[in-house]
């Protein structure tokens, strides 16, 4: 990778990025508040299997496809992913968190002089993954060192709500990034040559835990 791209990818997989990231916890707060995450090991294997199960095998697995279609310019395919991924939302926090992103996303890039800002200016509503896969492909990162990197910006933010919301420490924060770290090779690559077929969506107590966080007593994420 050039460069410059490897600084483009750190831009955007940087927790500065203004998108609201930060703000969500994607069910992780109401799985720590039902006692299912209540420790460093239960935080490794929840947001893991989040990870394997849903990001890596459905959400990357679209990033990787839109990449490809912005790099032909195949703006009626990437229309068309956008809408199937809004679709697979399951719960009206998740659909929420996506288009907030996506928005913030396609705000920012539209400011910025050197993004040529007609990219986006078709979509009248976009998911994050296609606001952040225009940059992507736009600033030429390679697919599968773009969908590392979104996978790793994905983990570091839900580590980060762990730390909130458990509470764990910086130490346990730091251990768990490495122990994720070390899958986001193989997932990404996986990812990048995987079939829209292959994709796989199936976490059932991960809807749960967002369906009933947009209605939680008391929490500290958005909903």
């Amino acid at each position: 990778m050039m460069p410059l791209a490897l600084v483009r990818l750190l831009h955007l997989a940087s927790p500065t990025l203004p998108v609201g990231a930060y703000t969500y916890s994607q069910g992780l707060e109401w799985a720590v508040e039902s006692g299912a995450v209540k420790d460093e090991a239960g935080a490794l294997a929840w947001i893991g299997d989040c990870l394997q199960f849903g990001v890596a095998g459905f959400e990357a697995v679209y990033l990787a496809h839109m990449l490809a279609a912005w790099r032909c310019g195949d703006l009626a395919r990437l229309a068309e992913l956008d809408a199937e991924f809004l679709a697979s939302r399951e719960t009206v926090e998740l659909r929420a968190e996506t288009l907030q992103m996506g928005h913030s996303l396609a705000r920012l890039l539209k400011d910025l002089e050197d993004f040529p800002a007609s990219d986006l200016a078709g979509f009248e509503t976009l998911s994050f993954p296609l606001a952040w896969s225009c940059a992507a492909a736009r600033w030429d990162i390679p697919a599968e060192a773009a969908i590392a990197g979104y996978l790793w910006a994905w983990a570091e933010n839900q580590v980060m709500a762990a730390l909130k919301a458990v509470p764990l420490g910086q130490t346990a924060g730091q251990r768990l990034l490495l122990a994720l770290g070390e899958r986001l090779p193989g997932l990404a690559r996986q990812a990048a040559a995987a079939p829209l077929e292959a994709t796989h969506n199936f976490l059932p107590a991960f809807a749960i835990a967002s369906s009933l966080h947009e209605t939680q007593y008391t929490r500290i994420f958005r909903s």
